[in-house]
This record gives structure tokens, sequence and C-alpha cells, in this order.
């Protein structure tokens, strides 16, 4: 029986042989996330593939704060960079890493728009994501970054539980 997206039966074996050369795998702090790293790592081990380490952290759109004034935009900005370093640091110190090529990456932005964005710009063979890192009124708001992904990824997207 076909396999979608296989025209032959020929073509199976070259499925069977897929190496990629890089990996990006979405960070958010959360223990999904941390789990998606480390089979993202491991993948990454035995493919002798690159590990990239990207977290996005998408801008607020306006204060919601019950009191006072909103921050500075400079204070805002610091805030989020110190956010998403030590979200790279944490992730970085969990990792079994020896041996294993990566890079760490900070964005800002829509997260299944700059994932995809730096699978493609990187010629990612993969991205690894959690099942669930957003809570459940961002979820509810925003969707699912995973299930975005798993829609429009032009690569093969892997879904941690």
């Amino acid at each position: 029986m076909p396999v979608d997206g296989v025209s032959s039966e020929q073509e199976v074996p070259l499925l069977m042989n897929w190496n990629p050369t890089s990996i990006v795998v979405g960070i958010d702090g959360s223990d999904g996330s941390s789990r998606a790293a480390g089979i993202a790592t491991e993948i990454a081990r035995s493919a002798g593939a690159k590990l990239l380490l990207v977290t996005v952290i998408r801008p607020p759109e306006g204060w919601w704060g019950i009191g006072g004034a909103p921050p500075t935009p400079e204070a805002l900005s610091a805030a989020l960079v110190e956010g998403q370093q030590q979200v790279l640091r944490e992730t970085e110190e969990q990792l079994p890493l020896d041996g294993v090529e990566h890079e760490t990456i900070a964005e800002l932005g829509d997260p299944t728009s700059r994932l995809i964005a730096v699978a493609e710009e990187r010629d990612a063979g993969l991205i690894v994501i959690g099942k669930r890192g957003a809570g459940l009124a961002e979820r509810v708001m925003l969707g699912s970054v995973a299930d975005r992904l798993c829609h429009h990824s032009p690569v093969p997207v892997m879904v941690v539980p």
C-alpha cells in the first residue's frame, strides 16, 4: 500500500536514511520543552546534527497591570532579554550537550513564525517542540504553537508529550 507523499516503493529506503544536519528545538522553560530538548539532543547526537535551542518571546500588546504605570520600553525589553537568556542558560545546564554542536537563539515575535523562520534560515531538517508550553488562557486565546507548527512548518515536526 503506498505511503502518502511517496510515489514508489523505491523511495521508501531514502526516507529511512533521513539525516538532518540541524535540528530546531523550541524552548520556553516548561517541563514539556525540557523533555523536547532532551529528545532533540539525543537525535542531534545520533545524527551528528547541530542543535539549535530557540526561545521566542511574544512581545506584549498592551498593559494589563493592576495598578501603576507600565514599565518603560527599555525596562520591558531588558526584562524580556534577561528572561530569554535565563531560560537558555538553564536548558543548556540541564542537557547532556557534550559532543553535540549547539547554539542558543533568542527571538522576539510570534513563536510559530519565528521557529519556522529559524528552521528555514538554518536549513533545519526537523523542529522538535513540547506538546504544551503556554498556560491554558494563552492556548485558548492564541492556539497551540505545536498545533500551528504541525499545520504550517515546511519541515517535519516532532511533538513531545
